[in-house]
């Protein structure tokens, strides 16, 4: 495959907080100088941490852009202006192929290059200043990275090429892996970082949850199951995170879910609070909320289909809902509601670059646990039915719903189990958007919006691959309809 990678290797990372010193590392190569990067834990740490920061540049995995793109393809959000909007291809699942976004395929995948190169680097270092449990520990991060970016390229892309190894001249040309074998990588990579992390967070600076442990790729690993059909392993998976009860707690101030110090969360990334795109805020927070925020322009704002989603009293559309006023900067009224998970955003970040965060980007977090068995035990598993409404019960409790009838039948209490997805997980991560194509639902939900009418055929449920990238490899065939 002819992308362009740049590990970034932040060996100054070793010495202090922030990012100063980055070491490029191009293709074609068939591995990195582990003399230079692999000789101390400290340099080894540091390499991995130049991963996550990568993670956090601009159409990367920690940008906002999945739960962006997908929110709008789904029956999430509008863009603001309708067909001037600059995802109207999106929001009206008009896709061509230039609309590919490129940005999330070459990123993501720059993500897949520092995983391997990381596990390589490791692995070929003979410095007895390296030790063991430094190894293991940064593989297991480095699994559980690589897990999660091919996670969402296949459910963005479909089958998408599986590249194991930084040498180029494996990874050059290869063709698309069936979607299957993806997740067969995917759920090995998750067993294995599962086995190798520590059980805590002291690998974290301070203890914060910045770095994956265990616990994570346990999470990560259930929601594979899950969507793999293997819904006794994923009750299994889920229940373990779950019962982890000393380190994670469901929130019940749900404006503290996304806070720094959050004990529902499970991983989160640390943006640089010197980034003069974010500064302390996040990029979703940038993203979804106006400014000012209650009379600025709210670029995407909720739709009425997910707004009616809510029952009536639920705290989340309460404290996860705002809304803005700007007719008097537009010249036409218009009252939008708008994503507030993130409470700081472009309106009200600290542009000093000294800044305190109090949110961090959350990548995974306890709910899905909850709502990963209640899913695998809707059909079957576990305890089944009563289990299943049981850890429903848990989230709507914590929204201020009362408990659902404990005489649901199998459609109703699937039914049940995606409208706590949907008022849950909204405009976070692709979880709507997956969960609609992934339950064979899309078609019937998104054909009866009428911005995405008429309808252009099921191909719109996966994006184009970057032309650029088709070009180059031969091997790599676009996928049908586009």
């Amino acid at each position: 495959m002819h992308i362009r990678f740049v590990l970034i290797f932040s060996v100054a990372l070793c010495f202090c907080c922030s990012c100063s010193k980055l070491v490029e590392i191009d293709p074609p190569r068939n591995t990195i100088t582990t003399g230079q990067v692999f000789t101390t834990d400290a340099q080894a740490t540091s390499a991995m941490a130049g991963v996550y920061i990568n993670m956090l540049t601009y159409g990367a995995l920690g940008s906002g852009r999945i739960t962006l793109l997908t929110g709008n393809s789904s029956d999430e959000l509008v863009g603001y202006g309708g067909v001037n909007a600059a995802f109207y291809f999106f929001n009206a699942n008009r896709l061509q192929l230039k609309d590919a976004p490129a940005d999330l395929w070459n990123n993501i995948y720059q993500s897949v290059y520092d995983a391997n190169a990381v596990m390589e680097g490791i692995a070929a270092s003979t410095s007895t200043m390296l030790h063991d449990d430094v190894k293991k520990t940064l593989t297991g991060e480095a699994k559980f990275v690589r897990a999660f970016s091919y996670f969402y390229l296949t459910n963005l892309f479909g089958d998408v090429p599986l590249a194991l190894t930084v040498d180029f001249n494996k990874t050059k040309q290869l063709p698309r892996a069936p979607q299957a074998e993806v997740y067969k990588q995917v759920i090995r990579d998750l067993q294995d970082a599962a086995a190798l992390l520590p059980e805590d967070y002291s690998a974290g600076n301070g203890g914060l949850r910045v770095r994956p442990n265990k616990w994570a790729a346990t999470l990560l690993l259930a929601r594979a199951l899950l969507y793999t059909g293997n819904y006794t392993d994923a009750v299994t998976q889920a229940t373990a995170v779950i019962d982890h009860a000393s380190l994670y707690g469901l929130e019940s101030n749900l404006n503290n879910v996304f806070s720094t110090t959050s004990r529902e969360a499970i991983w989160q990334l640390q943006q640089d609070v010197a980034n003069s795109m974010t500064f302390n805020a996040t990029f979703e927070g940038c993203t979804f909320l106006p400014a000012p925020l209650h009379t600025g322009q709210a670029y995407y704002y909720l739709s009425p289909e997910l707004l009616s989603a809510f029952e009536p009293g639920d705290k989340r559309r309460a404290d996860w809902v705002d809304s803005t006023d700007n007719s008097s900067s537009s010249g036409a009224a218009g009252n939008y509601r708008y994503p507030f998970k993130y409470k700081v955003g472009n309106a009200n970040n600290d542009r000093s670059g000294t800044g305190t965060a109090t949110e961090y980007y959350v990548m995974l977090r306890l709910a899905e646990a909850y709502l990963v068995r209640a899913e695998a035990s809707a059909h079957g598993a576990g305890g089944g039915a009563s289990a299943a409404i049981a850890d429903l019960d848990i989230i709507r409790r914590r929204a201020g719903l009362p408990d659902l009838s404990s005489n649901l039948n199998q459609t109703q209490l699937l039914a049940a189990v995606a409208k706590e997805r949907q008022t849950e997980f909204f405009c976070e991560w692709g979880h709507r958007w997956f969960d609609l194509k992934r339950t064979g639902r899309a078609t019937q939900v998104l054909s009866a919006i009428p911005l995405k009418l008429p309808w252009q055929g099921d191909f719109q449920l996966l994006y184009p691959i970057p032309l650029t990238e088709i070009q180059k490899d031969p091997y790599l065939k676009q996928n049908p309809g586009y």
